[in-house]
Parts: C-alpha cells; sequence; structure tokens
C-alpha cells in the first residue's frame, strides 16, 4: 500500500517449528502484509523459569541459523523480513544477513533490562532505520539521541495484552508514526486506518498474527491470518477512500 506498511508480528507463535515458520511467512504474503516480523532474545534475559510459557518461550528462541533460512526464505517469498532484537548478538546476526531495519519493542525502548543500552546502541551503530514501540512510555528524547544518525518511527503502543478499546487514545495516537495494536477485533485498526488515510507519511501497522498450530504467550492476543488477510484488504478499501 501506499502509506500503509503493514507488518505481521509473528513473534512466538512460530513454536519453535521451521515448518510452521515457513507456512506463516508465506501465508502473511498471501495476506498482503509488506513486512514478516520475528523476535530475537535469550529467555533467560527476559524471562524467569516459573513463566506459565517457559517452555514455549525457550522453543520460540531466533538462533542464527533459523534466522538465516527465514530471512532466506522470505527473500523467496517476497516478503520484507525483520526483528525485534533484544540483546547485541542478534543485531550481530541480522547484520550478517543485510537487513534494512530493526524494532524495538517498548521493553527495550524503556531500558527495562540490564542488555537494553547496548541493544540500542548496537542497533544506532548500524545507521539503519529503527521502528520503536512505545508502550511502556520511554524517554523519546533520549532515544532520538541514541539515533540521531538513524531514521526513525515512533509507534503508538499499550503494553497490555490484549488491550481493550477504551484504552486506545486516538488522538494520541495521530502524532506517532503508526500503531503497534493489541486489540481483538477489528475496530481498534479500522480506526487507525480511518485516522491516518489521508496522510502522506508512512505509517506502519504493526498485529500479532497465528495460525491453528501456533502456541505460546502471544497466541491468545494475536489474529488468525485469515482475519489478517481480510482486515489488510479493509485497509487497502480505505486507503482507496482517501479524501
Amino acid at each position: 500500500m501506499k502509506n500503509f506498511q503493514i507488518i505481521a508480528e509473528i513473534g512466538s507463535n512460530w513454536s519453535g517449528n521451521e515448518k510452521i515458520g515457513k507456512k506463516m511467512i508465506k501465508a502473511a504474503k498471501l495476506a498482503g502484509a509488506d513486512y514478516v516480523k520475528f523476535q530475537m532474545w535469550k529467555a533467560t534475559d527476559l524471562y524467569k523459569k516459573s513463566e506459565p510459557f517457559w517452555n514455549d518461550i525457550k522453543r520460540a528462541e531466533i538462533t542464527p541459523e533459523i534466522a538465516r533460512k527465514f530471512k532466506k526464505y522470505s527473500d523467496e517469498q517476497k516478503i520484507k523480513f525483520f526483528c525485534s532484537v533484544f540483546n547485541p548478538e542478534a543485531v550481530e546476526t541480522l547484520e550478517n544477513l543485510n537487513v534494512k531495519l530493526y524494532k524495538i519493542a517498548s521493553w527495550t525502548a524503556s531500558m527495562k533490562h540490564k542488555k537494553s543500552k547496548s541493544t540500542l546502541e548496537s542497533i544506532a551503530q548500524t545507521k539503519k532505520p529503527v521502528i520503536i514501540s512505545t508502550g511502556m512510555n520511554p524517554n523519546i528524547n533520549k532515544l532520538k539521541q541514541i539515533f540521531r544518525e538513524n531514521k526513525k518511527y515512533f509507534l503508538y503502543c499499550i503494553a497490555r495484552y490484549p488491550t481493550k478499546i477504551n484504552q486506545l487514545n486516538f488522538t494520541k495516537m495521530k502524532t506517532f508514526d503508526g500503531f503497534s495494536d493489541h486489540t481483538e477485533g477489528f475496530l481498534g485498526p479500522t480506526m487507525f486506518a480511518l485516522n491516518f488515510r489521508n496522510s502522506k507519511k508512512t505509517k506502519f501497522y504493526e498485529k500479532h498474527v497465528s495460525i491453528t498450530k501456533s502456541r505460546g504467550p502471544d497466541k491468545p492476543f494475536s489474529m488468525s491470518m485469515n482475519d489478517f488477510g481480510q482486515l489488510v484488504s479493509e485497509f487497502k478499501k480505505i486507503q482507496r477512500q482517501r479524501l
């Protein structure tokens, strides 16, 4: 689409299964997404083993080899691949794969763990574009300083899973470069599209997606691929009706 850029966020929903991951990449492309995104973390950096979904979280770690396979398959499907990164080693892996941009999760943007600062600095050194979620009220001015040589896109985000519609501030959303959406259903994304349909600037929309075989902590607030395809179609209709 011309000004809407749609990100299919797979997150942990590939369930540590390469075949499921590739199936989701292909499904995201068929649904009309512009980007497919995974998350590169080390489970022990972010979670305790007592977490209810620990096994699923650990299983969904992206190794350098899996990152290489998913990047190659995404290229073959002609959909852009990138990742949220949670440690400098992930940045190094993705630089070796020549990714074109990076995602920074709300957790990292707010420097909530010991590797946040070094991760942000590693991304900044690439001088590549960064998409930054703001769900934990980060210091945006500080982030602008860190990424002074990178193109920056800040996404409106509420770090509640799922997010209720009445927790969204659509007036505030208009001041951002897009929306990282954790709501259920079509109302939230439709309001986003209507708010931004006349924008001349690129606006990003990010949505967690899943398939039947997905499992893990992201599944409960993810949109099915069928619904996601319908959503992208609705975005295109709204785009064509620009005033």
